[in-house]
Order: structure tokens, then C-alpha cells, then sequence
């Protein structure tokens, strides 16, 4: 079984270690678990790795966030991936920080890099992860809070939470969307 698993974020110095990156971030989690790394390939820093005997192709989109649907369905066409098998990590500011929400298929819930892939794929029946990042902006401020570097005390608590998301990511491709669901969610 494969599995195309896109972590959203924006590329660039000026981006990395922000909130709007926290897709990027769990994705190189998991590369390093794994010791795998990522290569350059179109639209997308791509890396292959393996777990319980399925494959997963870990995609850091260059499109930027909001033009995530160009990577994303160009490598589900080129792994001949199934949109089942498609799972999206993407920040929320709908959710407190660091909470964890699966869900088999939605709405982009304003998210414009799941708009966008929802517009190039033709539905939003594909696998998401929500990763909570809060919402502690003034009115008006939100494209800068997605932009901005994590606090201190996010710090302190970010790397256990990736690590629950990265052991979602593959409970995805082990047991399924709606185990994971059931299992993981809101932990």
C-alpha cells in the first residue's frame, strides 16, 4: 500500500519554525525518524519512506500554501496514489494550540492551501490532519499570526505534539482513517 502524505507550509528562510509551516515540520519528523531525506523534485521536496510494509511519499509542496493543489495532484497522478490515500497536514487557528484533529473528508474551513486542493482534485473527500495552533491575534492580524515564529511556551510543548501527529500520520497508513480517528483525536 502507498500512501502520498502532504505537509503544507511556504518555503523560504523567512518561513521556517512558524505556525503556517507546522505541515513541513512534522513531515521532516518523520524523515528523521525514518533517516530518510528529502529531495527537490517538481513542485515539491519529496521523500520515500517505509513503515509496517507500506510506503509513504512525504511531499513538502514549493508552491506555497495557497497553491498547495498543483503538488498535491501532480503526485497522486505520478505515484498513481488513490485520493483515499491522500493525507493532508495543515495548521488551524479553529483549534487550540496543539490539539489534533483527523477527519476522513471536509470543508477547506477557510484553510486557502485545502481550497486550493480541493479545487484541483474535484472534491474534498481525501484525508486531513488539523494541527491546532491557536488563535491569540488581534482582529485583522491573522495572516500575520500564521506567519509568525512559535512563542516560547509553544516551543516547550511543540515537539511532543508533533510527535502525536507523526504517530497519526501512521496510524493512517496502518489501521485506517476512522481507527485513527477514534483512537488519536483530540489526545
Amino acid at each position: 500500500m502507498k500512501y502520498l502524505i502532504a505537509g503544507l507550509g511556504n518555503i523560504g528562510d523567512d518561513y521556517e519554525q512558524t505556525r503556517h509551516n507546522v505541515g513541513f515540520e512534522v513531515l521532516d519528523g518523520i524523515s528523521s525518524k525514518e533517516n530518510a531525506s528529502f529531495k527537490l523534485e517538481r513542485h515539491a521536496f519529496k521523500c520515500l519512506v517505509k513503515h509496517r510494509g507500506r510506503s509513504f511519499v512525504l511531499i513538502k509542496p514549493t508552491t506555497f500554501v495557497n497553491k498547495s493543489g498543483t503538488a498535491v495532484n501532480y503526485w497522486l497522478q505520478k505515484e498513481k496514489i488513490k485520493p483515499e490515500n491522500l493525507l493532508v497536514i495543515v495548521d488551524d487557528i479553529a483549534i487550540p494550540f496543539g490539539q489534533l484533529r483527523m477527519r476522513a473528508k471536509g470543508q477547506d474551513g477557510g484553510h486557502n492551501g485545502l481550497k486550493h486542493i480541493g479545487q484541483f482534485l474535484g472534491t474534498s473527500e481525501y484525508a486531513r490532519l488539523r494541527f491546532g495552533i491557536g488563535s491569540s491575534y488581534s482582529k485583522g492580524m491573522q495572516a500575520e499570526y500564521v506567519l509568525s515564529k512559535w512563542t516560547n511556551e509553544e516551543s516547550l510543548h511543540l515537539s511532543e505534539r508533533i510527535e502525536h501527529a507523526i504517530k497519526m500520520v501512521y496510524s493512517f497508513g496502518t489501521i485506517g482513517v476512522e481507527k485513527t480517528m477514534s483512537s488519536y483525536n483530540n489526545l
